[in-house]
């Protein structure tokens, strides 16, 4: 597993090509830049870095307290299998701003084992995730 670096600088985040390929996945298809501008403003945004390069981006959407939902989780294609997603999933979840947080969600139609790892279970439709945590 390569050691990447995870930022919360969105500064950092190369907005043309994290909107270019979440559009081109098959949750965010038909979205526009505009669409994600939006959303990344109002979320908690990470970008995964390899040698100062970008190779992943997730948000969680959250009221910094007491509920969080994860959303675009992705890796750039060149980079996925090597525990970049687990990483930039884990920083999300231990973000000092959301230590509180006890309720964690997500939609995923192809990644449960990552998640699973977490500590994340399949809702009964097989298609939502939670996390119930007791933080301290």
């Amino acid at each position: 597993m390569p050691d990447s670096e995870i930022s919360f600088d969105m500064s950092r985040i190369d907005f043309g090509a994290t909107s270019d390929l979440l559009t081109a996945s098959y949750w965010g298809n038909g979205r526009s830049d505009e669409f994600h501008h939006r959303a990344f403003a109002n979320s908690l945004c990470a970008g995964a870095y390899l040698d100062g390069n970008q190779v992943g981006f997730g948000r969680a959407i959250t009221d910094r307290t007491v509920f969080a939902y994860l959303a675009d989780i992705i890796i750039w294609p060149q980079h996925r299998g090597r525990g970049i997603g687990l990483q930039l999933v884990r920083a999300l979840i231990d973000h000092p701003e959301l230590s509180t947080v006890s309720h964690w969600s997500l939609s995923t139609g192809d990644a449960h084992g990552v998640y699973e790892k977490l500590g994340f279970k399949a809702s009964t439709d097989g298609r939502y995730m939670r996390l119930d945590r007791n933080p301290e």
